[in-house]
Parts: C-alpha cells; structure tokens; sequence
C-alpha cells in the first residue's frame, strides 16, 4: 500500500511538472493527488508498520498493535493537525496578498517606481535581488516574494522577462530567509525545537546566504536575458501616484513587517497577526476611498467608471483579485506530502542511514558523511517539502544546541529548496502569479541555484573551521 501510495504522489507529481504539455492546470493534479493520497492512507491503514505523529516529531510507539477504531482515530487527528497547520500557511498568504492588492488598489506601487529611476535589466536584477534578501529576513521568505513579484509586474511589462527576474527572486529569498530565525519556516522550526539561536544563525549563516544570492546574481547578470533595458509602458510612466497611493504603500508593508514582532510578543502564530494586520489595512483603505472618489470626474466614460469604484468597497474589490487557484495548488501539494510524512517513511530512511553509517557523528569522517547527508538533504528538499526533511533530521542526529550540524541543517533545507520551482514555499507563490512552467525554470533557473547552493555550502564549512 505505501508503494501504490508513493506511486500515486509520483505520477502526480509528473502531471504538475508537465501542465503545459499535459494541457491540464496544475491545480487539478494537486487535489486529485492529495485526494487519493489520503483515501489510500485511511483504507490501508492496517497494513501499515509505521505511523509519523506530526505533533511530537516522533513515531507512534506499537502503532501495529492498535486496534482498527484507534487507527482511524489517528488518521483523523493527523488529518486535522495537518490541516491546521496547512491553512496557517493559506491564511497567512491570503492576508498578506490581500494586503499587497489593496496596496495596488490605490496604486501604491507606482510609488515605488518613482524611485527606481533606472532601465537597466541588470541593474534592476541587482536592487530585487538585495530587497528580496533582505526583506526575505524580515518578513519571511514567502512574503517577500508576494511583494516582490507585485512591484516586478508594475514595472517589468513583458512577462518573457518578468519570469527570469522572478526565478532570481526566489533564489535570494530562499538565501535571506535561511539566516534569520523567522525567515525560512525551516529555520523558525529548528529555532523552536531549541537546535539553533538567533545570534549563532546569523554568525553561521549570514556569509553563505549572501554567496548563495551574490553568485547565481552576478553569473545572470551576463546572460542574454538581463542585457538592454525594460520596455516600459508610455501611459504608466507618464501617471502620478495617486492622493493616498504612498500612504497606503508605507501602512501595508508596515502592516506585513509588524506580523513578525506580534509573533515575538505574543507567540501567536504569524497568520493571527497578519489578520490584524489586514484589519488596520482594510480600515484605512475604507477611510480612504470614500475620499478618493468624492471629486466628480469628467463627464462619459470616466464618470461611469468612478460611480462605479465609488461603490465598490476596495476591500471585495481586493479579494477578488486573489490567485484562488494558487492557493488551492498550495493546499493540495502541502497536504499531499504530509500523507507521504505520516507514513514515517522519511524517519525509516534516516534509521537506514544510521544503521550503515556508523561514522556519522565521529571525526574526522564522520563530518564529512554527515556533510554529505545535510547536501543531500538540501537537494531532496527541492523535490520533497523540506519540513518533513528537516523534523526526519530532528530524529537523525542528536547534536547539542547551536552545534555548526544545526546551522547548516538549516541553510541547506532553506536554500536547496530552490533548485525546483516547487521545491520552496517562495518558489510555488511565483508559479501561481507569474505561471512560470516547470521545465522553462528547470531549464533556466536550476543551475543558477544550484550554483549558489553548492558555493554557500562550500563557504559554511570553510566558517566551521574558522569559528
């Protein structure tokens, strides 16, 4: 049954990876996918040997001896512990897009690209590339990329190279969120688990992330496509922001920053902060468009249009422009990979490697093996969701605090994710609002991560030996 189980997550996989030959959206696989996956979980869950208790990072002790009524029991809590923790995900990113639309409801990013004075592809790439790094740090890695990619498209008008400046979005974003505690939420696992510290993270961590977004940056800064300057639409470069465009910008990127301080304060989780966030948002935007609309406008068609805005409140207007889509694929390929983690297979997997590799945790080569285990890791964590990866790793090694394994967990689970489109949270977000084909980053993208993974990873070990 787990074979038939993984075989089911295989081909559905493929149907994502192949949407445009397929001719079939991506989010058709994904449910179906997810759908099936489960169905097969509660009908064979008898057969099962192992059972993954996702609340305790731990597997169910005697889970073969349960009775069938238990099983299920299991099956149902685990549903819902998943589900649960998959619409904070959901929640948290239809708050912040909710956010970011009403942001351009009042034509806030035209702001923005009043300051970004020049043409240049390539200088462009740089100033997104150092934002999404930064910003990534911040307000995590998923947030940034919705922001990011919403300023991009007011900016960049052709999507042929909107998606390339996307594909090196993600890149730094995945790098910026891997040295800070709140950035990645692989990182904010470990940070609660107790494995790392937030000083030590950024010690380890910050050099290797900077390499991992600098050298796939500075290679693609040569390439064709970053080469010339942006077209640019004479209209939009012609407009004015509007009366409360900057006000409204300033108060919803405040409003995203302010979720990771809530968090802080409150140990709420991100999406309860990022509501009321929303709120304060959505409150201001109400204020504010009673007055936007309030001067009469010309006569005709411009007159329709504003009586028409005056009645529409920017808030609905705001949530029907949300990727609905996206955020069902997010729900079906999230929940998909936790049936696959509730079968604890991962955790087999990482006894296997203890079992034949004894020298792991031994010097001189057991760092080395250990090493190689974390790489890998990373690459899995491109085709695997990388937080099933990293709670298997919380099971595999038993090392102390802050000890430089943690850290490097931590950086190769954030950062590998990259090497896919699919393979981080950033990744699948720029998917959904730019539809950048699987194959086209595999083609374009993948080796540029790759590059910048390999090099930071080169860079921490050399730090290891330093600090």
């Amino acid at each position: 049954m787990e074979s038939l189980i993984i075989l089911i997550f295989v081909v559905g996989y493929l149907a994502i990876t192949l949407e445009h030959n397929l001719k079939l959206d991506k989010l058709i696989p994904a449910l179906a996918m997810m759908a099936i996956c489960w169905a097969m979980v509660a009908v064979g869950v008898d057969g099962f040997s192992t059972w993954f208790d996702s609340s305790k990072h731990a597997l169910v002790d005697n889970f073969p001896g349960l009775l069938h009524e238990e099983k299920l029991h299991l099956v149902e809590e685990t549903l819902l512990h998943h589900l649960g923790k998959t619409a904070e995900i959901l929640v948290f990113l239809l708050g912040a897009m909710t956010i970011v639309e009403i942001i351009d409801y009042f034509d806030g990013f035209s702001t923005i690209k009043s300051y970004v004075k020049t043409k240049s592809k390539k200088k462009i790439l740089w100033l997104f590339g150092i934002l999404a790094f930064f910003l990534s740090a911040i307000i995590d890695n998923l947030t940034a990329t919705i922001v990011l990619i919403s300023i991009l498209q007011k900016i960049v008008k052709r999507r042929e190279d909107r998606i390339w400046f996307a594909g090196l979005i993600i890149i730094a974003a995945n790098a910026g969120g891997a040295w800070s505690p709140i950035g990645d939420v692989t990182t904010t696992m470990l940070w609660i688990g107790k494995k790392v510290s937030t000083p030590m993270l950024f010690i380890y961590l910050f050099l290797p992330s900077v390499l991992c977004m600098v050298v796939p940056t500075f290679i693609a800064s040569f390439l064709p496509a970053f080469k010339g300057e942006i077209e640019t639409d004479e209209k939009a470069e012609n407009s004015k922001p509007g009366k409360h465009s900057a006000t409204m910008l300033y108060l919803g990127l405040g409003a995203i920053v302010f979720v990771p301080f809530f968090k802080t304060v409150t140990h709420l989780p991100p999406y309860v902060g990022m509501m009321l966030s929303l709120a304060v948002v959505a409150t201001f935007a109400e204020i504010y468009s009673r007055s936007k609309f309030s001067i009469s406008s010309a006569i005709g068609d411009e007159a329709e249009e504003h009586e028409e805005h005056a009645h529409h409140s920017p808030v609905h207007s705001s949530l029907s422009k949300i990727e609905m889509p996206s955020i069902l694929f997010f729900l079906g390929i999230l929940m998909a990979v936790a049936a696959l983690e509730s079968l604890g297979i991962l955790f087999g997997f990482a006894e296997m490697l203890k079992e034949s590799i004894p020298l792991m945790g031994t010097e001189p080569n057991g760092t080395l093996v250990s090493d190689l285990v974390v790489m890998l890791l990373g690459v899995g964590s491109a085709i695997i969701d990388n937080v099933p990866l990293v709670a298997a790793s919380l099971g595999m090694f038993s090392e102390t605090v802050d000890n430089p394994l943690w850290h490097f967990i931590a950086f190769s689970a954030g950062t590998g994710g990259s090497m896919l489109i699919i393979g981080s949270a950033a990744g699948v977000v720029a998917m959904g609002m730019e539809k950048i084909d699987f194959f086209w980053y595999l083609k374009k993208i993948s080796w540029l991560a790759f590059i910048g993974f390999f090099v930071g990873c080169i860079t921490f070990m050399l730090m290891r030996s330093i600090i």
